[in-house]
């Protein structure tokens, strides 16, 4: 069972989130809260495998509240992801500078809201291709204007491959229909990326990707 938190200013917005989840017999709701402030203790309350967590919230912020969680040992089980609109991409990269393993539309589809959830409980990052483009494209352009190879010099050929599909996006599964190797083997070099690039998470490996140059805004 996975269980999940939702955490939005939005009264409504929680409310259609969690009735999507609870069709779902797979994933359980452990509880809501309307602020960061709030929802870290209701996380610290219920250490959730998942917690789905705005940007714009009153009294702390989704960045505040993710970077809090994701320094505090006692919840470093939870998976945060960022629930967003077309006009908060900005913020969107703050996120994943404070640990974010990704983010989400707040209008997905529902089947997609709860394949994300499964996906990110098994420590994918979950990166909306929607967004994608757009937020790293800025990754790019804020953190490193020129292409920063040396960031990757130390990675095999093949690391560096398996490196540029999941900057492109792609799950364990996709990178291994790409580059023709087992999903298995593809979760083995992904592991192996987060230990020598010592990144916390699958979303700060596909900054690196952009940094390093490997892959390039648009590109998919």
């Amino acid at each position: 069972m996975i269980t999940v938190a939702v955490v939005d200013d939005q009264a409504m917005v929680r409310t259609g989130l969690i009735s999507l989840l609870d069709r779902d017999p797979d994933i359980s709701i452990v509880g809501e809260a309307s602020n960061g402030k709030d929802g870290i203790a209701l996380l610290r309350r219920t250490r959730p495998d998942v917690a789905l967590m705005d940007i714009r919230m009153p009294v702390l912020d989704g960045i505040e509240a993710t970077t809090m969680i994701t320094a505090d040992p006692e919840l470093n089980g939870t998976q945060v992801v960022i629930l967003t609109t077309f006009d908060e991409d900005e913020h969107v990269l703050g996120a994943i500078r404070a640990g974010a393993a990704g983010f989400l539309l707040k209008d997905v589809e529902p089947d997609e809201l709860r394949r994300s959830v499964h996906l990110v409980a098994t420590g994918s990052a979950l990166l909306a291709p929607s967004v994608t483009g757009k937020v790293l494209a800025e990754i790019a352009r804020a953190r490193s204007p020129k292409a920063r190879p040396e960031l990757v010099a130390d990675l095999t050929d093949r690391e560096r491959e398996v490196l540029a599909e999941v900057g492109r996006g792609r799950s364990n599964d996709e990178v291994g229909a790409v580059l023709f190797i087992s999903p298995a083997t593809a979760r083995t070099y992904v592991s192996r990326l987060l230990s020598k690039l010592g990144v916390r998470d699958r979303a700060q490996l596909v900054v690196v990707a952009y940094e390093s140059g490997l892959v390039t805004a648009g590109e998919r």
